[in-house]
């Protein structure tokens, strides 16, 4: 029996079936809010919604500077200008990082990085970094916001990160970190002839580094050789039979990336047409399609299209949770399929109707924006 990894035992499932719709509607709920996600910028198998990485924090604020303490806990006198203008005064009123309680020492003497933005007038604590990568930080703190970025600033994003993963400084390597988990997979994909698996490949081995764990498979499928192949698949095949979620997303996409569009066949029996799949397991098969239709690489995006159409017939209830992905990506061959979906009696999971109506509302057709218009998001209700 398939291990379940909601937190709720098999058998109180099976004696309570409204648990397990819930449970469902909530993850499901998740998945389609983070195959929206899919089509922007960032990957959203790397970088879940949430806390901004110290990265975004970068690159956002309007100045930065590095700083010591001084006598006053709460002041730090400035010794360098990251971004922005200089100060006026030479010391700053230090306030508490977004990321944890204020760290006001400066460890072997290094400088502390501080950011600041308007209206909020104390500058932030994003952690100790030795003065030497001030050369490093101003490239960082120069880039556009992440959500402004073009192909080609991602691509030299992507190449000022990866020589600093993993650096021996802990605030360079959590800086490169976000900054490469922010950036698209196509992106990535780019950055191919600079990966080296050797330390990829240790990384994964590194318990300490399991938050890290999502990118790094990704990586590994760009920079892996068929050994690597082979080890992804028995890890996904265990995650199969245990019911595992945990970094499955990450896992399928770079499976994908190193077996190629042959291992799609795999993955709908597995999970898409698999109806005793968790939320958790479906959510990460489909973020691993979607990432790769948005990159339009190994898998070619039509091959993903004609799973997800795939997706649409086994699962009528949550056929929706693929629709942003092909308004995004202009493809409304499927507008009748939805549109009879409509009109049916199928019962829809709630955030299945809200997508497919969406979807419905940005197609060129206009019976099917007229419907999307005249029907309301609740079950059973018309406007």
């Amino acid at each position: 029996m398939r291990a379940s990894n909601a937190g709720v035992s098999g058998e109180r499932v099976a004696a309570d079936p409204e648990i397990g719709k819930r449970r469902m509607t909530r993850g499901l709920l998740a998945a389609v809010l983070l195959c929206v996600s899919a089509a922007s910028a960032a990957c959203p198998i790397c970088l879940g919604a949430g806390q901004p990485t110290k990265a975004q924090e970068l690159a956002s604020a309007q100045q930065a500077v590095l700083a010591v303490p001084t006598a006053d806990a709460s002041r730090f006198r400035v010794i360098d200008v990251i971004h922005g203008d200089r100060p006026s005064s030479s010391t700053v009123e230090g306030g508490y990082p977004r990321n944890g309680p204020a760290d006001t020492t400066a460890p072997k003497g290094k400088p502390l990085l501080l950011v600041r933005s308007d209206p909020f007038p104390a500058w932030m604590i994003l952690g100790a970094i030795g003065a030497e990568q001030s050369g490093w930080l101003r490239k960082l703190a120069a880039g556009k916001r992440f959500e402004d970025m073009s192909a080609a600033d991602w691509r030299t994003r992507v190449a000022l990160a990866l020589p600093h993963l993993e650096h021996a400084e802990p605030l360079v390597a959590e800086l490169a970190y976000g900054e490469l988990a922010a950036a698209p997979y196509a992106a990535m994909r780019m950055a191919k002839p600079r990966l080296d698996a050797r330390p990829i490949r240790a990384w994964l081995a590194d318990p300490q580094l399991a938050a890290r764990h999502r990118l790094y498979l990704l990586l590994l499928g760009l920079a892996g050789n068929a050994g690597d192949a082979a080890a992804l698949d028995q890890r996904v095949e265990a995650a199969w039979k245990s019911g595992d979620a945990t970094n499955l997303a990450s896992m399928l996409a770079a499976d994908l990336e190193l077996r190629g569009a042959a291992r799609m066949t795999w993955v709908e029996e597995r999970y898409l047409r698999d109806r005793s799949r968790s939320a958790p397991e479906i959510t990460a098969a489909l973020l691993a399609l979607s990432v790769h239709g948005n990159a339009n690489g190994a898998i070619p995006r039509e091959r993903v299209i004609q799973s997800y159409r795939l997706f649409m017939k086994a699962r009528p209830e949550i056929a929706g949770y693929v629709a942003q992905d092909l308004a995004t990506w202009q493809y409304w061959d499927a507008v009748p399929e939805y549109v009879a979906l409509m009109k049916s009696d199928v019962p829809q999971q709630f955030p299945s109707r809200v997508a497919t109506l969406a979807y419905l509302r940005q197609s060129p057709s206009a019976e099917a924006r007229e419907l999307a218009l005249q029907t309301n998001a609740l079950p059973g209700t018309r406007r």
